[in-house]
């Protein structure tokens, strides 16, 4: 199994598993091009390609949209922000699938009013990857010069492989991770979601 492979071995698996997703190929290559600052593709489009291909489906079913984050704590205005939006609109244009693209160093000013808690501001992408509600789709992707893969996996890839959906309770609710495994579920019969921890979970034994 490749979950019980050396990481080395992993991150070769996880590569040419993500390639059988063209619609994912072109948007990294895309997203190259556009040179954003620290710059990833992250979270479900790359988790569920995976899930896909273990599970024998289309490489690209089921993915609602491709997460490019980027971080610009020079300007964190919604405007400039939406400068990029524009410019990956055009660049995603022809590609027949949403690619939402969003400066991290900003996500502190709307999170709270979205989510209900606050966040604190984020000092890199890889920080604000961290924070997802699912340890398991803590992953980022991106393209160097040199056709050079960089992956940021904080909690490793044998939970990808597993189709283990574990929580993240750093940020945010357990609400948020109960939709989302609740949608997956349902597209991802075969999954193991993992409960959300209790409040009893955190306090040491006597």
């Amino acid at each position: 199994m490749i979950a019980h492979l050396p990481l080395d071995e992993q991150l070769t698996a996880l590569r040419r598993t993500l390639l059988r997703n063209e619609t994912l190929t072109r948007v990294l290559r895309r997203a190259a091009e556009l040179n954003l600052p620290g710059w990833y593709l992250t979270s479900g489009c790359l988790v569920q390609t995976v899930w896909n291909v273990v599970t024998g489906r289309p490489p690209a079913q089921g993915i609602k949209d491709y997460d490019l984050f980027y971080f610009d704590a020079g300007d964190p205005s919604w405007e400039a922000e939406d400068a990029v939006i524009r410019r990956g609109r055009d660049a995603f244009a022809d590609l027949g699938a949403e690619v939402e693209i969003r400066n991290q160093a900003r996500v502190h000013l709307w999170y709270e009013q979205r989510f209900g808690v606050p966040c604190p501001p984020h000092v890199s992408t890889e920080a604000a990857i961290d924070s997802f509600a699912v340890t398991t789709c803590c992953l980022g992707v991106r393209l160097s010069p040199g056709d050079h893969w960089r992956v940021y996996a904080p909690h490793g890839l044998s939970d990808i492989f597993n189709l283990v959906v574990r929580p993240n309770p750093v940020l945010a609710p357990a609400e948020v991770y109960a939709a989302k495994a609740a949608r997956w579920r349902r597209e991802w019969p075969s999954l193991t979601i993992l409960p959300w921890p209790s409040a009893l979970d955190s306090v040491p034994p006597p």
